[in-house]
Formats: structure tokens, C-alpha cells, sequence
């Protein structure tokens, strides 16, 4: 606890596997602790793998302002509604296509903006719509990476969605995407996330910081997988999930309980006095 501050100003959490249980839910412990801090003026910040409109439902639950790092901190959501948005060449989607997804025979995601498309359906497809409630929209990858070339756009952010052994398989496989501008991290044992080289939760954090005005070591943030990984780094204060993967935990100030035991509220409540 030595680097704990004399005050915070920013919590930053990820949301599937922190602040939301294994069923999905936000526990009213949570959500309660978060209202009191937010009553205390400490700015909440939502940083996680999810696409915008995901990432508003739990906006919406906790009936408070935050402001929004989504899609692995591709496309953040500041005060104002201006959307700050990183892209990824046409050409390197491509790739990414052909040697993997075809390869592997699993679908391509793909996340620009607000937008969420797939290569093709599967049943880990039908689940992330029935738990964001959305359909992504079916495209053909030629057409799709014609027209970003044509109007100098990309999407966001990538992702891959399939059984763990092949999530996986997936780091060899995209290792030698790191020198084509890209790099890659789990977000859970199922999903394999793409994003832009330097462009993470953590460089999210940064802008999020220099926006509102405040300095890192003010902010304390919360995750539990791979992808977290830069947010902890980034934080004045990281906190790892009980149900956090080893990693993450050996980087942390503090391990707190399970995201099942509403694990963000006992360390605010410990750390806050809440």
C-alpha cells in the first residue's frame, strides 16, 4: 500500500471479468460503491475489449457519467462525445484474413467506431449478440478492405473468438504481425484481440489523463486478463482480480477478491474508506 495517494481522482476498470460477475451482471455492491465514489467527484473511466454500444449498457446500469475507452482502447468516448479513434491498415487486415481467420476457419470481427462486422457466424458470434444485444453486420473482406483503401480508413480493432486451445495457437500464428504495425492480447481464454502498436488501455489512460487534467499516480485501475496488462502498468495504483491470471496478479499493488465477489468494491471500500 506504499504508493497509495492522498486523494484519487480517477478509477479506471475493465468490465467483463472486474466489474461484471461470470453471468454477466453487475453486483449491487459494485455499482453502489462506484455511485459513492462518484458522489465523492472521483471520475469513473470504462476501459475495456467491448465496442461503444456495449460498453454504454453498463454506462446505463450504473446510471452515472464515465467516460469510455472501448475496444481495447481504440475508440475512447470523451466528455464532450468526441470519439478519438485509432485505425488499422486495409492491407494488414487483409493479412490477418487470409492467414488466420481463412486458415483457421473461424470468423474475422471487426470493430470501427460504433460499427461491429463479421466475416462470417458462429456460435461464439451468437454469443456476444445475445450478451451485447446486437447483430454484427456480414461482409466480405475483399469488399470491405476496397473501400477503406479507397476513402483512407481501417477499422479499430480486430478480434478472434474460439475454443481456448486455438485462442492459444493464435499468439504464434500473429507473432509476426508485431513488425506489420500490429500487436495482440487476450481479453479472456475465448478471445484473441488485434489492435494498432501502441495503442492499448494503458496509451487510453493517458489520453484519458491529459484530457481531464489530472496525473496518473491520482488514478487507481482494476482488470483481470492480458489485455489489462498496459492499464495496470499505466495506473498510479493497479489492483488485480482474484480471478485474475498470474501475470497480472505479480504486477499488481494489491490483489483483491474475485470479480464473483464483487472484488472492485472491497478494494475501494479498503482503499477509499467507502
Amino acid at each position: 500500500m506504499e504508493k497509495k495517494p492522498t486523494a484519487w481522482k480517477l478509477i479506471a476498470a475493465d468490465i467483463d471479468g472486474t466489474l461484471l460477475d461470470d453471468e454477466k451482471r453487475l453486483p449491487a455492491l459494485v455499482r453502489d460503491t462506484l455511485r459513492k465514489a462518484h458522489q465523492r467527484g472521483i471520475r469513473i473511466a470504462l476501459l475495456s475489449g467491448r465496442m461503444p454500444l456495449a460498453v454504454e449498457l453498463v454506462e446505463q446500469e450504473l446510471d452515472i457519467p464515465c467516460i469510455k475507452a472501448c475496444s481495447a482502447g481504440t475508440c475512447v468516448i470523451l466528455d464532450s462525445g468526441e470519439m478519438r479513434i485509432h485505425k488499422i491498415r486495409p492491407e494488414a487486415v487483409q493479412a490477418v484474413y487470409e492467414k488466420v481467420a481463412v486458415a483457421y476457419r473461424i470468423p474475422l470481427w471487426i470493430y470501427q467506431g460504433r460499427t461491429w462486422m463479421v466475416t462470417q457466424v458462429d456460435d461464439y458470434v451468437r454469443r456476444e449478440s445475445r450478451i451485447i444485444r446486437h447483430e454484427p453486420e456480414l461482409v466480405s473482406m475483399g469488399r470491405c478492405c476496397e473501400r477503406w483503401a479507397a476513402d483512407e480508413t481501417g477499422p479499430n480493432k480486430l478480434l478472434f473468438g474460439a475454443h481456448p486451445e486455438v485462442i492459444r495457437a493464435l499468439h504464434r500464428e500473429l507473432e509476426p504481425f508485431r513488425s506489420e504495425g500490429l500487436d495482440f492480447a487476450q481479453s479472456d481464454t475465448a478471445y484473441m484481440e488485434i489492435f494498432p502498436r501502441d495503442v492499448n488501455k494503458g496509451s487510453a489512460l493517458e489520453l484519458i489523463c491529459r484530457e481531464i487534467g489530472i496525473r496518473r499516480e491520482e488514478t487507481i485501475a482494476f482488470g483481470d486478463q492480458e489485455l489489462d496488462l498496459p492499464l495496470l502498468e499505466a495506473a498510479g495504483f493497479a489492483v488485480a482480480m482474484g480471478n485474475a491470471i498470474p501475470r497480472l496478479k505479480e504486477t499488481a499493488d494489491y490483489v483483491t477478491a474475485s470479480n464473483n465477489q464483487a472484488g472492485v468494491a472491497l478494494a475501494l471500500q479498503n482503499l477509499l474508506g467507502l
